[in-house]
């Protein structure tokens, strides 16, 4: 007997009602990035290795698919590279290409391939699926979807507070109330590392205060002692493990601690003018608030700082993130190109509806009516019905075959076909309503505005 087929672990395959959903999801975002003067672009599935290779340090190196070339991948190693097994020196020689692992790094090569053909600023926007090496867990795949919108070519905190404004309208229109929109500043995370004598230090402070909701203060202060951080910095920062209050006043208290940093300084003043104008703006649903142990992606991030959250009571990470990057594109040649950008976690989020059953039913709605099929005498009248139903988009469909009338039911059933067409006599039409049991003879135009 034939082994049953299987998908590698992190891929999944989606039904009819599940891309139906995804596909909602999709749309609502892609309705909100081009209200917002986004432009699409897509870029390949796979990229040279080089362009990926070292732009997500040594963590995101290990999680990135590598391509076999193809033929005799082989080729180019010596038996004696075989034998000392150097693997980075073995995978340069047998894999050119990689999948991409995420849209952020191959924009910023599209952006600088593409310089000459662009007008900056350059506000695109980009839905396509990345890979990573990871292990699966709920929420997390091997195989999934970025939803992302940038900007290039502006250092204004506009852009930042029209991000914000994006998030809120995507995250409304789903109908998801209390989601949290954090908001950090990369700036703000240096001045502080460099008030408490740990400037030398930054990513191991930041990596474990980002950890403080997770593990708790004992545990981050833990983390940054067994990282080399003396106790009497970690004492300076006594306030940020309890930052409670009003954005204004939690900015007021950062004026205080960062009051010697200039570089501190720059970041609140950043942070105050985003928050500011957001507010008076005033968003729909979602809730803004400044998060200073958010610190994300900080190989690259260099000034605001977002991440999205559920609302209370989801069991799901993120939703959402990003940030402003103010040389992303320097990695490719292209110096002093700012941008900023934001991502959507569409499996996330999808978990997040289908949790709050936030789907609306017309979502998953198919063929709204079939007509059975009683053989050649009637199926081209049935089809010339059909075509006109079309025509009104309504979705209709003729079963295939002149199968008994029961088979041909429980088939419209099983699918959720709310009406049937039980025969056709003198231009009249047998309408029954499946769910109601309700059956009537009309003509076409009342056919029509029956299933309308």
């Amino acid at each position: 007997m034939a082994q049953k087929p299987s998908i590698p672990k992190g891929t999944r395959d989606f039904s009819p009602v599940e891309v139906s959903k995804r596909n909602y999801i999709v749309s609502i975002m892609r309705n909100h990035f081009e209200n917002f003067g986004y432009q699409p672009i897509e870029t390949p599935s796979f990229e040279n290795s080089e362009t990926l290779m070292g732009k997500y340090g040594e963590e995101g190196d290990r999680l990135i698919f590598k391509i076999l070339n193809s033929g005799d991948f082989l080729e180019k190693v010596s038996e004696e590279e075989l034998v000392e097994k150097k693997l980075k020196k073995l995978t340069s020689k047998i894999s050119e290409k990689a999948l991409r692992y995420d849209l952020t790094v191959p924009f910023a090569r599209y952006v600088v391939q593409h310089q000459n053909e662009i007008e900056f600023p350059f506000k695109r926007y980009q839905i396509q699926p990345v890979w990573r090496a990871d292990r699966p867990q709920k929420g997390r795949f091997r195989e999934f979807y970025q939803c992302d919108a940038d900007v290039v070519g502006s250092t204004s905190l506009w852009q930042e507070v029209e991000l914000v404004q994006l998030y809120d309208s995507v995250f409304s229109d789903l109908g998801l109330n209390g989601v949290t929109i954090k908001i950090n500043n990369r700036k703000i995370l240096t001045g502080i590392a460099e008030v408490i004598g740990a400037s030398d230090k930054l990513i191991d402070f930041t990596v474990a205060l980002d950890k403080l909701d997770k593990i708790g203060e004992e545990g981050v202060k833990k983390e940054m002692v067994e990282k080399g951080i003396l106790e009497t910095a970690i004492e300076k920062v006594q306030p940020l493990f309890n930052f409670t209050g009003s954005i204004n006043e939690k900015l007021e208290k950062l004026s205080e601690l960062l009051s010697s940093s200039e570089e501190g300084k720059k970041g609140i003043e950043e942070l105050r003018f985003i928050c500011d104008n957001v507010i008076k703006l005033g968003l729909k649903k979602a809730i803004l608030d400044l998060d200073v142990t958010l610190a994300r992606g900080l190989n690259y991030y260099t000034g605001a700082i977002f991440e999205v959250a559920a609302p209370a009571g989801v069991s799901m990470g993120s939703i959402g993130g990003g940030g402003r990057y103010d040389d992303l594109t320097g990695i490719f040649g292209l110096k002093n190109m700012s941008g900023v950008g934001i991502s959507f976690g569409l499996d996330r989020i999808y978990l997040v509806l289908e949790e709050l059953d936030l789907f609306p039913e017309t979502v998953t709605s198919s063929t709204k009516v079939l007509f059975l099929n009683f053989g050649e005498s009637q199926a081209f009248e049935a089809m010339k019905a059909i075509t006109t139903l079309r025509n009104n988009n309504i979705k209709a469909e003729m079963y295939p075959d002149a199968a008994k009338d029961e088979k041909q039911f429980k088939h419209a059933q099983r699918r959720n076909i709310p009406f049937i067409v039980k025969g056709i006599n003198n231009n009249l039409f047998t309408l029954r309503n499946i769910i109601s049991g309700e059956q009537v003879e009309v003509t076409l135009d009342d056919l029509i505005k029956k299933i309308q």
